[in-house]
């Protein structure tokens, strides 16, 4: 399992509505797409959510890299590149993935939760650690799903979730969902990923 996330960051004053009507026009391109487990069509807008921002933010889980890099390679991801620039494109090593309780809710609250992985730390403790918290945030009343990653670069965690309406029970930055591909999902591996 592999994560990735790219962050476009627009101007204050910027129509998200635009953001709404182009993954209402291209979001169901990628819900049969082969090795993705799913994406999460993200948006964060200023002063919604606490967030100081408008951003577009997609979420992924990829089930193999060969489909991750031809996403990247020659995929819709050129689209979007064309549209904006080229953003950086943040990837983390899958750590553990649940199903929450409600996974057939429709998510409409994302959250990611991103914490550096100090020096002396004893790993293999940190990363059980996210694994459990993996498992207490699927089993939170509402939680559609929870995975947690690793960025073995920047030497980072992540804890993403989704939630319906409503009050996440996470901490972390919150996203609107305007969208879920979700093909592969339930290919997904369950729990610990190594």
């Amino acid at each position: 399992m592999h994560a990735m996330q790219y962050e476009l960051t627009l101007p204050a004053d910027y129509d998200m509505d635009d953001v709404r009507r182009r993954v209402a026009r291209v979001g169901h391109l990628l819900d049969d797409r082969d090795g993705l487990g799913f994406k999460t069509y993200l948006m964060r807008e200023r002063g919604v959510h606490g967030s100081p921002v408008n951003q577009y933010a997609p979420f992924y889980l990829w089930n193999t890299v060969e489909s991750m890099n031809s996403f990247l390679w020659g995929g819709p991801f050129q689209g979007l590149a064309d549209d904006f620039g080229r953003p950086e494109v943040r990837q983390w090593t899958g750590l553990a993935y649940e199903e929450g309780g409600t996974p057939d809710s429709p998510a409409a609250v994302a959250v990611r939760h991103r914490q550096p992985l100090p020096d002396g730390v004893v790993l293999s403790e940190v990363m059980e650690d996210a694994v459990r918290e993996t498992r207490r945030l699927a089993r939170q009343e509402g939680a559609v799903l929870a995975a947690a990653a690793v960025d073995t670069h920047r030497w980072e965690l992540v804890h993403f979730s989704l939630w319906p309406d409503g009050a996440p029970n996470a901490e972390g930055e919150a996203f609107q969902v305007l969208h879920m591909s979700a093909p592969g999902r339930k290919e997904l591996p369950r729990g610990r990923q190594w």
